[in-house]
């Protein structure tokens, strides 16, 4: 498999969809409540048919399970690949029109995100990351460069802790009292994990509900940028069974130790 072409592929795929949802940003639109009672607008059912049918078009014919579209998702390939992606994360942050919402796209293979695509239309930034290749932000000219986690804090110095805009956690309080001093970064959708990527804070505690689908793309663009994606138990975040769509509770670090 020719990872940097099938980042560029995809890359251009995950623009096509963020054009698409920026069609609908905007103007008025309509939002509707799924099962879960999580949002749904038209722009995430646009970026799901853009994405659909664009690693279709893509070598391999790998399985693609989105959040827009589970039941036709049978499972990984036979070498035990599967793309998964979320058209719209950060819905409620799109409904809010603060721009921090993403389309998200990672290539699984074997339980671990090998290829990552982040972009947030709204802020022309994307985040992409391949095995062997390292991670990388583009801005809306272009330019790639290179990233990588900020490391430990200095000794004394506070930690730079991402916090969800729209999900806080009862938990959390608690956590960050053992880690000690801090400031907080709050950020929506999956560009809290780019933050630790590129440096800009130091982590993450998500102690609250996610899917596979809000976290895949981001995880890989943090290993690849030399961070962490662990469960509480130190565990690296995995995706071996798509059938189980909700992560456990993890923790993000902008460092190797």
């Amino acid at each position: 498999m020719d990872l940097p072409t099938l980042l560029d592929s995809t890359h251009a795929v995950a623009l096509e969809a963020g054009q698409a949802i920026m069609q609908v940003y905007a103007r008025d639109f309509t939002v509707e409540d799924k099962e879960d009672k999580s949002p749904l607008t038209e722009a995430d059912k646009a970026a799901h048919d853009v994405i659909a049918t664009g690693l279709k078009a893509l070598p391999g014919d790998i399985p693609v399970l989105s959040e827009e579209n589970t039941e036709d998702f049978a499972g990984a390939d036979a070498d035990g690949r599967y793309w998964l992606v979320d058209p719209l994360d950060g819905t409620k942050e799109f409904i809010k029109r603060n721009g921090e919402f993403t389309v998200n796209i990672a290539l699984i293979d074997n339980g671990t995100p090998v290829l990552g695509v982040v972009v947030a239309p709204a802020l022309e930034v994307s985040y992409l990351a391949a095995a062997g290749m390292g991670a990388f932000k583009v801005d809306g000219s272009g330019e790639r460069q290179p990233i990588r986690v900020a490391g430990r804090p200095a000794e004394g110095a506070s930690w730079r802790v991402v916090g969800s805009r729209s999900h806080p956690s009862p938990d959390l309080a608690e956590w960050l009292e053992q880690l000690g001093s801090h400031d907080m970064v709050p950020m929506g959708s999956s560009l809290k994990l780019c933050l630790i990527a590129e440096g800009a804070a130091d982590v993450y505690p998500r102690l609250g509900p996610t899917c596979l689908w809000d976290t895949g793309a981001a995880q890989a663009v943090v290993e690849q940028a030399g961070g962490r994606v662990e469960t509480r138990e130190g565990k690296t975040l995995r995706y071996a069974t798509p059938s189980e769509h909700l992560n456990p509770h993890f923790i993000v670090w902008g460092s190797t130790t």
